[in-house]
C-alpha cells in the first residue's frame, strides 16, 4: 500500500479539515507582512526624508531579498530536518522582524527589518504548504492547497483595513500588531510532524507511532536522495521544473507589477484619487479568484485551470490601456485579480503535488525562491516602462502567453495522483 493510501485510511477527514484550519493563519501572516511595505513605503520614506521612485523601489524589494534567500534554505532544512521545526522557525523570524520594523529608526534599519522578515515569509509559505500537502487525502489536496492560498486574500484586506484604521502617521502600529503571532507558537509547537516525513525517515514503526494506531498493510518504501536540489533536473522532472519556474517567475512580476505599482500610476496621471483605496479594492477582488480556483482544479484538472487563469490574466490586463475613468478601473481590477489569483491558487496547488516526499519540499522551496526573483525586477519592469502603460501591459500579456504555451506543452496532469 502507498503512503496516500495510509493517509487515506488512517488520517480522518475532520483531522485533515484542522490542519487545513491551523494552516490558515501562517498564511495569514506571510500577506499581511509581505504587503506591509505596499501600505507604508511611503510613509516610512517620507519620516526618513526620503520620497524618491527609486527609494521606494528599494525599500520594496528588500522583503524580496529576503524571501529568495528564506525559500531557497527552506526546501533543504525541511527535508533535511523535517517540516514542523521549519515551519517553527520561519514561524518566528517572520512575527519577531516584522515587530521590530515598527521600532525602525532610519532607512537602513528599516531595510534590515524586512530582509530579516522576507526570510521568514519566503521560508514559511512553501514549508507549510508541503506539510499540508502530505497530511491531506489525494481527492481534497488540489482544493484544500488553494483554498490556503486564498488566505493571502485575507492577509491583503486585513493589511489594508489596520491602515486605513490606524492613518499614514500610524505606521509603526501596522508592524507592532505583528506580534499578536507569537500565539501561533502555542498551536504550532504541537502539531505532529508530517506523516510522509516520519515514514520515510524513521520507518513504519515511527509512523504508527505518530498516528497512533497499528498499521496491518504494508507500505511502499519511499525512495530517499542524498542531493535534493540536484533531484529537481534530473529526468523525469527537469521538464516539470522549468515549467513551473517559468510560470512562478512570470505570475509573481505580473502580480506585483499590477497591484503594487498600477494603482499608483493610475494616481499620478490624475485618473484616480487614491492610489491605497485602489490597492485595498483590488485585493479584495482577489478573494473570488481563489474561489473560483478551488473549484475547477478538481472539476477539470491543474493544466486546464492554470491555461484559464493565465491566458485570461493576460486578456484581462490589457483592458486597463482603455481606463479613462474609476468605473473602468475598478471593473478591469476585478477581473484581473480573479484570474491572476486563480493563477497563483492553481500553481500553489500544483507544484508540491509534480515532486515525491524526498524532496517536495525543495521543489516547492526553488519555486518560491524564483518568485522572489521576480517580486525584485518587478519594480524595476514597471520603471523602466514609466509613462508607457500600454507597452506595460502589452509585456505582461507577452510574458503570461509565452508561459501560458510551456504550461500546455510540458505541464503534467496530477489530479487524482498519489504522489510519493
Amino acid at each position: 500500500m502507498k503512503i496516500d493510501a495510509i493517509i487515506e485510511t488512517y488520517i480522518s477527514r475532520e483531522r485533515q479539515r484542522k490542519f487545513l484550519f491551523l494552516s490558515f493563519p501562517a498564511w495569514i501572516i506571510v500577506s499581511y507582512g509581505v504587503l506591509l511595505g505596499t501600505f507604508t513605503t511611503s510613509a516610512v520614506l517620507t519620516d526618513f526624508g526620503s520620497s524618491s521612485a527609486v527609494s521606494q523601489a528599494f525599500l520594496k524589494s528588500s522583503v524580496f531579498i529576503g524571501m529568495l534567500v528564506g525559500a531557497f534554505l527552506s526546501g533543504l532544512i525541511s527535508d533535511i530536518f523535517g517540516r514542523k521545526i521549519t515551519i517553527n522557525l520561519y514561524l518566528g523570524f517572520s512575527v519577531l522582524f516584522t515587530f521590530l520594523g515598527g521600532f525602525s529608526s532610519s532607512a537602513v534599519s528599516y531595510t534590515i527589518f524586512r530582509t530579516f522578515a522576507g526570510f521568514g515569509f519566503g521560508g514559511l509559505m512553501p514549508s507549510v504548504n508541503a506539510y499540508l500537502s502530505e497530511v491531506t487525502a489525494v481527492k481534497l489536496r488540489g482544493r484544500y492547497l488553494v483554498l490556503l492560498e486564498s488566505m493571502w486574500a485575507i492577509g491583503s484586506i486585513l493589511v489594508g483595513m489596520v491602515h486605513v484604521t490606524l492613518g499614514e502617521a500610524n505606521w509603526r502600529w501596522d508592524y507592532w500588531i505583528m506580534a499578536v503571532g507569537l500565539v501561533l507558537f502555542l498551536w504550532y509547537l504541537r502539531i505532529p510532524e508530517s506523516p510522509r516525513f516520519v515514514f520515510m525517515k524513521k520507518g513504519k514503526n515511527a509512523l504508527e507511532k505518530l498516528l497512533g494506531v497499528k498499521i496491518k498493510e504494508e507500505i511502499e518504501p519511499i525512495k530517499k536522495v542524498k542531493v535534493p536540489v540536484y533531484e529537481l533536473l534530473k529526468k523525469p522532472y527537469t521538464s516539470r521544473t522549468l515549467m513551473i519556474w517559468s510560470a512562478w517567475f512570470v505570475l509573481s512580476i505580473v502580480y506585483y507589477g499590477i497591484f503594487l505599482w498600477l494603482p499608483s500610476i493610475f494616481a499620478a496621471k490624475g485618473l484616480v484619487e487614491k492610489s491605497l483605496t485602489l490597492t485595498f479594492l483590488m485585493m479584495i477582488f482577489q478573494l473570488p479568484g481563489y474561489l473560483l480556483a478551488a473549484y475547477l482544479i478538481e472539476k477539470i484538472g491543474r493544466v486546464k485551470s492554470m491555461l484559464f487563469f493565465l491566458f485570461g490574466t493576460a486578456i484581462a490586463s490589457l483592458g486597463f490601456a482603455l481606463v479613462q475613468s474609476t468605473a473602468l478601473y475598478i471593473t478591469f481590477a476585478l477581473l484581473t485579480s480573479i484570474f491572476c489569483l486563480g493563477a497563483w491558487g492553481i500553481v500553489y496547488a500544483y507544484t508540491p503535488e509534480l515532486y515525491p516526499t524526498s524532496f517536495r519540499t525543495t521543489g516547492n522551496g526553488s519555486s518560491g525562491t524564483v518568485t522572489r526573483i521576480g517580486g525584485i525586477i518587478a519594480p524595476y519592469t514597471v520603471l523602466m516602462f514609466r509613462g508607457q502603460l500600454l507597452n506595460l501591459l502589452l509585456f505582461f500579456s507577452f510574458l503570461l502567453f509565452l508561459v501560458g504555451i510551456i504550461v500546455a506543452i510540458y505541464g503534467v496532469e496530477t489530479r487524482g495522483s498519489e504522489i510519493n
